[in-house]
């Protein structure tokens, strides 16, 4: 949804500049007749006028057309990394870099069908039988990094035994 609107927005930023450069006024106008003389342009015949007026709308075009597709670009980047951040667990894209954060509240050992609600709102299920019994901990921080075939392991910090999760929020 962020994608969209970052999208919407670069179109509408890059509006005033199309209309602006669909009006560009001709370059004697935009001169000051001071500033016109100064660089010689006066010398130019209308039809030479003409054509360089020609080349500046032309190059107006090409420079806004070149910024809207590349806001476009980094909005559709912005909104693919936002998607695959908030769905990371769900689904694997191909990283492997451990999912690092903080069991909310108290642990209290590992067990099938326990879940870990994280303090970056993803809440994680055990789905095997793994124990870490008497270790009891306050918002202790956790690794759940990506396994084989669409597993995801948790491990706690300072312990070695890590558990099979699936994300379930």
């Amino acid at each position: 949804m962020r994608a969209i609107h970052c999208i919407l927005m670069a179109a509408l930023l890059a509006l005033p500049a199309m209309a602006l450069a669909q009006q560009a006024p001709p370059i004697q106008q935009a001169m000051s007749p001071e500033e016109f003389k100064a660089s010689g342009l006066d010398k130019l015949s209308t039809e030479e006028l003409a054509r360089l007026n020609a080349w500046l709308d032309r190059r107006v075009e090409q420079e806004t057309t070149a910024a809207v597709a590349a806001a476009s670009e980094q909005a559709r980047e912005e909104g693919r990394k936002e998607v695959v951040e908030k769905n990371r667990g769900f689904f694997h894209f191909g990283s492997d870099e451990p999912i690092v954060a903080s069991i909310v509240g108290e642990f209290a050992g590992f067990g099938r069908g326990q879940r870990y609600r994280l303090d970056n709102g993803q809440v994680w299920e055990q789905t095997d039988t793994a124990r870490l019994n008497g270790v009891r901990r306050s918002n202790p921080q956790v690794r759940i990094r990506p396994g084989a075939l669409g597993g995801w392991w948790l491990k706690l910090d300072g312990f070695n035994t890590q558990a099979k999760v699936q994300r379930v929020e």
